[in-house]
């Protein structure tokens, strides 16, 4: 009798089976949705009200600044209502007249050529300076920080090189406000940096007029600063030598912003922890080179929040130049609004709304560059 067994047949899969696809309501805008949006009902509450909000504000004032604006005319005439027609919104044809004299104010417009070398000029060094796949840094730093504010001097003061001369009392507009911020942003961090290290020094001395300096400003608002650097600066020096009004405004919102960082780069300083500073020591590093090399690159990459938001701070605050006479680009525009070619109900509303919108657009920018800035650093540090 023979056993015949049957043989096994076994069956080995050469590739791998291709894998499912997620459910359909994880990805894609579904998904986001489930996840930000509806993913418990607190979330589900506040965003129902969140879209209820928007849909009461945003409408009007989509009305307002779009659909019922007016965008050409050459007076007052073409924004005021007329009977039987709907409601004039933003008077756009306004800003399209005024629009030279908000960036440049009284500025000769012979020589607006000069400003708008500064402003290519300065968007070139911005460009240079902050993106990260810019060659030669080294020179661009150079070009920003020494080239670009001795020749935009000269080209906007003239009274050389053939250049004529341009008194300060006639900058205005967007110009005086970008010249009054790039100044503040350049001046105060080196300032700050050495207030900061000044606070945290071993010496008695350095360390009094450090806390001193800080605590003073800090401790009187930027409005007061401005109107002391306006009156007092000229007592401290001879009459011959007595600083112009924009100049005074300079030094006043310079040695402001100044105070500010120093505590915010002190921050960052604190936020290190101490084996960094006896690891640097017990590498021979004296003070200079510790701070250089191992402390301050650390610490300002820290402190990067808080420094883009005092710059933020600093942009904002220059429209209280005109407070102290100073022609900045909000004191153009409240010149311009109150013009009686112009002098209609929407003016002043589509005037302030000009500002806001050149405002919103600066200072998201300098946001948005803050975190892609944040999210390179921070590839680092991820294990």
């Amino acid at each position: 009798m023979t056993n015949t067994a049957t043989p096994s047949i076994a069956f080995v899969r050469k590739e791998p089976i291709a894998p499912l696809p997620p459910p359909a309501n994880t990805v894609g805008v579904v998904g986001w949705m489930r996840e930000n949006l509806f993913s418990s009902p607190l979330n589900i509450v506040l965003t129902v009200l969140g879209i209820l909000l928007a849909l009461w504000i945003i409408p009007p004032i989509l009305k307002f600044l779009i659909i019922d604006a007016v965008w050409s005319g050459d007076n007052r005439e073409a924004c005021l209502n007329k009977p039987g027609q709907a409601p004039v919104g933003a008077c756009w044809a306004f800003i399209r007249d005024r629009f030279a004299y908000t960036i440049y104010g009284s500025y000769p417009v012979e020589d607006r050529w000069r400003a708008n070398l500064f402003f290519l000029m300065g968007a070139i060094a911005i460009f240079w300076v902050l993106h990260p796949r810019a060659p030669q840094k080294g020179w661009a730093m150079i070009y920003a920080f020494i080239i670009v504010p001795i020749v935009s001097f000269i080209l906007l003061r003239g009274g050389i090189f053939g250049l004529a001369y341009v008194e300060t009392s006639r900058w205005g507009g967007l110009l005086v406000t970008l010249v009054v911020a790039a100044v503040g942003i350049v001046v105060s961090l080196p300032i700050g940096i050495l207030l900061a290290l000044g606070r945290r020094s071993k010496l008695p001395l350095v360390k009094f007029f450090s806390v001193m300096f800080i605590e003073f400003v800090r401790g009187v608002p930027l409005i007061t600063v401005l109107f002391m650097a306006n009156t007092m600066l000229p007592l401290f020096l001879p009459e011959s030598w007595s600083p112009d009004k924009l100049l005074r405004a300079l030094v006043g919102i310079a040695l402001f912003a100044s105070a500010y960082m120093a505590e915010v780069v002190r921050s960052g300083l604190q936020a290190l922890p101490k084996g960094q500073y006896e690891g640097a020591m017990a590498m021979g590093l004296n003070y200079s080179q510790m701070m250089r090399l191992i402390i301050l690159p650390q610490a300002l990459k820290i402190a990067i929040p808080n420094i883009v938001n005092t710059y933020i701070g600093l942009l904002k605050d220059t429209s209280l130049l005109l407070i102290v006479g100073i022609f900045d680009f909000l004191k153009a525009i409240e010149t311009a609004r109150i013009d009686p070619i112009w002098a209609a109900p929407t003016t002043s509303a589509t005037g302030y709304a000009y500002a806001a919108m050149v405002y919103f657009i600066m200072c998201y920018g300098m946001a948005r560059y803050a975190r892609s800035m944040e999210r390179r650093l921070a590839v680092a540090d991820k294990r």
